[in-house]
C-alpha cells in the first residue's frame, strides 16, 4: 500500500452543487472522482476510500484551507490546473517547478470557488 499524507480532507463550502462541479474538473486529471454527493455534501477520491469531502457552510462562512493532492506526474498537474480553470478556480499559482520548495516539486495552485486554496503537486 502507498504511504498517503492525510487519511481525508473536509472543505466548507456555500455551494455543494457548484464547489462539486469544480471540483469533478478539477480531480479527474489526477486520477480522482466523485464519489459520493447529496444536498449536504459530496465526497472525492478512489471509489472505495473517499478523501476529500465538501460539506454545506452553515453559517454562510466557507474557504480558508489549503489543501495539497498527489499528482502521477507533470501532465497530471497541467491538466489539473487547466480543467480546475474552466470550471472557475482562479489563479494562485500556475502549473511549474518550484525549486525553492525542493529540486523536483512540481505544483499548480488554485483559489476554489469557495476561497480554498487547492494545490496539485508532483515530487517526481
Amino acid at each position: 500500500m502507498e504511504d498517503i499524507m492525510y487519511d481525508h480532507v473536509g472543505l466548507k463550502v456555500k455551494d455543494v452543487e457548484a464547489s462539486a462541479r469544480f471540483y469533478k474538473a478539477a480531480l479527474t486529471p489526477l486520477g480522482y472522482g466523485l464519489v459520493s454527493q447529496d444536498a449536504s455534501g459530496a465526497g472525492f477520491g478512489p471509489p472505495d476510500a473517499p478523501a476529500l469531502w465538501l460539506q454545506r457552510a452553515d453559517s454562510g462562512k466557507s474557504g480558508g484551507t489549503h489543501v495539497a493532492l498527489s499528482a502521477a506526474d507533470h501532465a497530471a498537474v497541467d491538466r489539473f490546473y487547466k480543467e480546475g480553470m474552466k470550471a472557475g478556480g482562479r489563479d494562485n499559482g500556475k502549473p511549474g517547478p518550484r525549486p525553492d520548495y525542493s529540486p523536483t516539486y512540481y505544483a499548480a495552485f488554485m483559489i476554489d470557488p469557495d476561497g480554498n486554496n487547492i494545490e496539485a503537486v508532483c515530487l517526481k
